[in-house]
């Protein structure tokens, strides 16, 4: 799957190692496998939905957004970049047309 990332400094912190764990400490380990798992999904689909990344729709204000389980209360938040030229599969949720993502945030979104 293809990234795109929401800020600059967000795909400093995930493309490289040391700035990895330099913003996301003891966590950079499963933020890193769990962005390896993203990155070998052919679709959106291919993502487990069970645990450990367990790839769950967000509802209220982050509805169309959705998150892979780091550790604990961790998210990686993502939105999928549907296909422009195909309303009907934004429409269904149709998550096998969804080939690439925009990197939200690494969130803690339980405070």
């Amino acid at each position: 799957m293809h990234f795109e990332y929401a800020t600059r400094k967000l795909r400093k912190q995930l493309e490289s190692d040391a700035e990895m764990v330099k913003a996301y400490g003891d966590r950079a380990k499963r933020l890193k496998m769990r962005l390896g798992v993203l990155k070998n999904a052919h679709t959106l689909a291919d993502v487990p939905s069970e645990p450990p990344p367990r790839c769950h729709p967000l509802t209220g204000k982050d509805a169309g957004h959705f998150a892979v389980d780091v550790t604990g209360n961790w998210r990686l938040v993502f939105e999928p970049l549907w296909p422009p030229d195909d309303e009907l599969a934004r429409e269904e949720g149709d998550l096998r047309k969804v080939t690439a993502i925009r990197i939200i945030e690494v969130v803690d979104y339980h405070r």
